[in-house]
């Protein structure tokens, strides 16, 4: 194959657009390393720069910039994600499932995160979902999150 570079990188960004990340992984950092205040200020969230880091309730979250990661430390509340960052439509069904980072909406200046990839029933981006229904599930994952959220997560759970 001639053209085998070419074909490798297509296939990783083929793969790497449903990167499904807990919503705080093994090492202690959330969303995957995006930047939690770049949800808010783009369509397109960014990935967090090393050097631009803080820790807030155990959890270390990455900034691109240095000002964002000032945003966050003086108002941490405004930018964390709703459901501790799992999947809002899972909450919904009472469920803790892992995001995709890129698969997002802020409404009402609150971060929903969702899932976004391979299921047990195919490949789903649960945002469709949400977004067929929003009001509902809206309601339905306030009222269950203080029930799941004392639910143990289980990485391998799914729609």
């Amino acid at each position: 194959m001639k053209n085998k570079p070419g074909v490798i990188f297509f296939l990783f960004c083929a793969v790497s657009s449903y990167a499904q990340v807990d919503p705080i992984d093994k090492k202690g950092v959330g969303i995957g390393g995006y930047d939690v205040v770049s949800y808010f200020q783009s369509d397109k969230p960014l990935k967090g720069d090393l050097r631009f880091k803080t820790l807030h309730n155990s959890v270390t979250y990455y900034f691109s910039t240095s000002e964002n990661r000032a945003m966050f430390e003086a108002n941490p509340q405004k930018y964390l994600p709703q459901y501790d960052g799992y999947c809002a439509l899972a909450v919904s069904y009472g469920k803790k499932i892992s995001i995709d980072p890129e698969t997002f909406k802020v409404k009402d200046d609150k971060l929903y995160l969702f899932f976004h990839g391979n299921a047990s029933r195919g490949k789903i981006n649960s945002l469709d979902t949400w977004n067929k229904n929003e009001l509902k599930l809206l309601k339905k994952a306030d009222s269950l999150w203080p029930d799941v959220r004392k639910k143990k997560y289980e990485p391998s759970d799914t729609f």
